[in-house]
Formats: structure tokens, C-alpha cells, sequence
């Protein structure tokens, strides 16, 4: 699926291969980027409850958690698009895995967690809360 999606009167085209798998895999403007939303959609071919059954009212959806994307030789982490780092969960030789939390960037009111996008060593750590990022601002780098 492809949809466009504008960010700060910027467009980009996301092309969405399976909503339905975790990590769901997005490519942005060429760039790979994995999300790990925190709560499961309806699955396809989900039949509606009956009309006449009055339905609890539903929790807004947790918000979406991207890995961040990685250089070519994947040791740099860039900002997966333009906030605020409002936390930062590691520190400059921390070992983590694929997809544990590396920091918090809030865009448009949201926040986003970001996750490490592979398992390694953080070497550096380029940012701290509340600094200001742009879309591919270096955020940290992997030793390794």
C-alpha cells in the first residue's frame, strides 16, 4: 500500500507492506524503517459486532514506536523525522538489542519511541532532551 503523508508541509511517499506483522516495515522516500506499534489493529476479515450490542467505548491506539534508520554502514542512527528528544533510555557504552528503546522524539504532539534498528554497542550519543532534530539529524552511533 501506498500512501502520502505530510509532515511540516513537507510530503512523502510511505509505501506499507502488511499492517498486520510486527515489526511493520515502511519505506519512506527510499529508506527502510521498522514500527513496532504497542497495540495490535483489528485483524483483516474481522466481522463488526451486532449493531443492537452496545459496545464499550475503545482506548485511543498507544502510539507507534519506529526503529530509527541506519547509515549505509550501520553504525549511525538518524532522526526518522523532525521533534523534540524529550528522553534518552541509553548511554555511550550500552549494549542493546534490536528494538529496545533508544530514545523518545516527539513530532506534531505525539510521541515517538526509537528503537535500535539492530543489536550493538552505542559509542556515542549525539543529542540530549529537549534539543531540536531535523528528519536525518545524527542521534547516536554504534562502536561496532
Amino acid at each position: 500500500m501506498k500512501v502520502t503523508v505530510r509532515i511540516d508541509s513537507q510530503l512523502f511517499e510511505v509505501e506499507i507492506d502488511n499492517l498486520y506483522t510486527r515489526p511493520v516495515v515502511a519505506v519512506v522516500d527510499g529508506q527502510r524503517f521498522e514500527v513496532w506499534p504497542e497495540v495490535n489493529p483489528i485483524p483483516p476479515h474481522t466481522e463488526p459486532a451486532a449493531a443492537s450490542t452496545p459496545q464499550p467505548a475503545q482506548a485511543a491506539p498507544a502510539r507507534a514506536a519506529a526503529s530509527a534508520p541506519v547509515g549505509a554502514d550501520s553504525s549511525t542512527v538518524f532522526a526518522p523525522l523532525p521533534g523534540v528528544i524529550i528522553s534518552v533510555a541509553v548511554k555511550p557504552g550500552d549494549t542493546v538489542e534490536s528494538g529496545q528503546e533508544l530514545c523518545v522524539l516527539e513530532a506534531m504532539k505525539m510521541k515517538n519511541m526509537i528503537r535500535a534498528p539492530r543489536a550493538g554497542t552505542i559509542d556515542t550519543i549525539q543529542i540530549e532532551v529537549n534539543q531540536h532534530v531535523k528528519h536525518h539529524d545524527v542521534l547516536m552511533r554504534y562502536s561496532d
